[in-house]
C-alpha cells in the first residue's frame, strides 16, 4: 500500500532549520541547520531513522540552513541538492555527492516531484520549493524579503503551505537588534513579516488549503499568536487552526490528502 504524503519540522528558526517531506518510500530533508547528533535525535523523535533519508535539499547557504548538511550527508552517504550559487564558496569535499539544480526547472527525488523557484533574499542563489506526488502539492516559502508575483504564481493551487512569519514590525523596531540588523531583517532581501506572509496567503487562489504552517518565527521579534492572527484574518479561520513550527520541538507530522 502506498504511504501518504506527509511533512514535519525538526525545528525552525534562527538557531537551525530542517523540514522532512515523505511520500511512499521517499524521504527528504530540506535544509539541515543542526548537528548530526541533534538531527538524528529529532528524526527519531518523528519515527525516522537517518538511513531512510534519500536526499537533502538546500534552500541557501546561511548557516542556520546549511550548517549541518555536510556532516549529515557524509555520515549517511546522502546526496545534496542545491543551486550553483549556493554551492559556490562551499568545500566540494564537504559533500559526498552534489546535484546542482536550476531554480526554474523541476526535478524529482524518488516519488517526490520538486518545483524550485527563486526568492529575494540576501544569499547567492536562494531557492524555495513546491513538492508534489501527482495528487497533492505542498508549498514552502521561508527566507524571503518580500512577496512577489512570481512567488504567488508558484504557490497557486497548493493543498498545504508553509510560510515564513519571521517578525512583527513593531516588535522588530522596538526590539534588541542593532539598527543594521533591523534594517536587514525588515528589508526587501531579509525576512517576511506577519503582514507580508498574510499578503502571500491572500494572493493564493484555487485549491483548498488543508494545512497552513507559520515558520521561521523570530524568538525576539515575534510571538506565535501574532502570526496566527495575521494569517487567520485573511483565511477566515480561527487562529488555532494555523499551526506553527517551533525552534526546539519543531512540528509533528501533517498529512496531505
Amino acid at each position: 500500500m502506498r504511504r501518504p504524503f506527509r511533512f514535519a519540522y525538526l525545528g525552525s528558526g534562527s538557531r537551525g532549520n530542517a523540514l522532512v517531506v515523505t511520500v511512499d518510500t521517499t524521504c527528504i530533508l530540506v535544509d539541515c541547520g543542526f548537528s548530526v547528533k541533534e538531527t538524528v535525535h529529532r528524526l527519531q523523535r518523528l519515527g525516522i531513522e537517518p538511513e531512510a533519508v534519500d536526499a537533502v535539499l538546500v534552500t541557501h547557504e546561511h548557516r542556520d540552513h546549511i550548517g549541518g548538511v555536510g556532516p549529515f550527508a557524509r555520515r549517511f552517504g546522502v546526496p545534496v541538492w542545491m543551486t550553483p550559487g549556493s554551492f559556490s564558496g562551499q568545500d566540494a569535499d564537504g559533500f559526498p555527492r552534489v546535484e546542482l539544480f536550476n531554480c526554474h526547472e523541476p526535478f524529482a527525488v524518488g516519488d517526490l516531484e520538486v518545483w524550485p523557484y527563486p526568492v529575494p533574499h540576501d544569499a547567492r542563489e536562494p531557492a524555495q520549493f513546491v513538492f508534489g506526488d501527482g495528487s497533492v502539492r505542498l508549498g514552502l516559502l521561508t527566507d524571503a524579503g518580500r512577496p512577489t508575483q512570481h512567488i504567488a504564481d508558484q504557490l497557486q493551487g497548493c493543498d498545504a503551505l508553509i510560510v515564513e512569519c519571521n517578525h512583527d514590525p513593531e516588535m522588530l523596531a522596538n526590539g534588541p537588534y542593532p539598527p543594521a540588523l533591523k534594517a536587514r531583517v525588515g528589508g526587501g532581501l531579509g525576512h517576511l513579516s506577519n503582514g507580508q506572509a498574510a499578503q502571500v496567503v491572500s494572493d493564493l487562489s484555487g485549491g483548498t488549503l488543508q494545512h497552513v504552517v507559520a515558520a521561521h518565527l523570530s524568538e525576539k521579534n515575534n510571538r506565535p499568536e501574532l502570526a496566527q492572527a495575521a494569517l487567520s484574518d485573511v483565511l477566515g479561520c480561527t487562529p488555532d487552526w494555523i499551526a506553527w513550527a517551533e525552534q526546539d520541538t519543531g512540528l509533528d507530522w501533517r498529512e496531505v490528502n
